[in-house]
């Protein structure tokens, strides 16, 4: 049985203990306060906060050198694929498009413009991929696609020494919508210029006539209705990038 000096110590241990936690909380409540405050005060890089853009930034270097050019998305069978592929988003996507006047162009490193029609794409070997598409709205899809690898439309179209710089950028006829993305991943075996979806052209609404898939990116890498490809080594303007997310936008 405690003695009644026992029980004083307990309970003003109690309260001493009670005491320095409440301020420390107050401590770690103005600490949060302070770092809020002096976070919104930081400048805008390329539509975010600076410290944020600095963090995004050595994220994209560690996996964009981490991440060779063979890293696979993992493959689904065609039955696993929905048959009501969802639409990420219509930027790009103007009204009163005539699919019958498109003509990708290609600009090569000597400022030359290779110009081709859907039935040239489509002579190239087809290749299929069934992925799980994820959006950065939060949703994923297991999608079916099909078109030519890009890595076969280089060797076809003499494209090599353009390849071999850095980043490719991809515009639509509109130029509303722009990405660029980095040598390892568009050579990866499985990003292909995209012409079907579950087995028939692409829908206007999915970037017909031409689109890109790349598995090994989120959605908003996925450029619909391609018009101009080019080349650089320097970072190619980017939509969502320029509004705040991450250049790399890997998986």
């Amino acid at each position: 049985m405690k003695t009644l000096e026992e029980k004083f110590i307990s309970t003003k241990s109690i309260r001493r203990s009670t005491w320095i936690s409440f301020i420390l909380f107050g401590i770690f409540i103005m600490g949060c306060i302070g770092s809020w405050i002096w976070l919104k005060s930081q400048p805008l890089v390329d539509g975010t906060l600076s410290p944020l853009r600095k963090m995004l930034s050595f994220n994209e270097f560690v996996f964009g050198n981490l991440q060779g050019s063979q890293k696979k998305a993992t493959v689904y069978t065609s039955k696993e694929a929905v048959t009501q592929v969802r639409v990420n988003g219509d930027a790009g996507l103007g009204d009163n498009f005539d699919t019958s006047t498109w003509k990708l162009q290609i600009i090569k490193s000597n400022l030359d413009t290779l110009y081709l029609g859907i039935d040239e794409i489509r002579l190239l070997p087809p290749t299929e991929i069934i992925f799980d598409f994820k959006c950065i709205e939060g949703w994923n899809q297991v999608t079916r696609w099909r078109g030519v690898r890009f890595s076969d439309f280089i060797q076809k179209y003499g494209l090599l020494k353009e390849s071999e710089l850095y980043y490719t950028g991809l515009v639509t006829p509109d130029k509303e919508y722009y990405v660029g993305i980095d040598r390892k991943s568009m050579l990866n075996p499985q990003t292909i210029l995209c012409y079907e979806m579950n087995g028939a052209p692409l829908p206007m609404n999915q970037g017909a006539p031409l689109r890109l898939i790349i598995p090994v990116k989120y959605g908003i890498k996925h450029l619909k209705r391609i018009g101009t490809i080019f080349f650089s080594n320097e970072k190619p303007k980017d939509y969502w990038f320029e509004r705040g997310y991450d250049y790399y936008s890997g998986l």
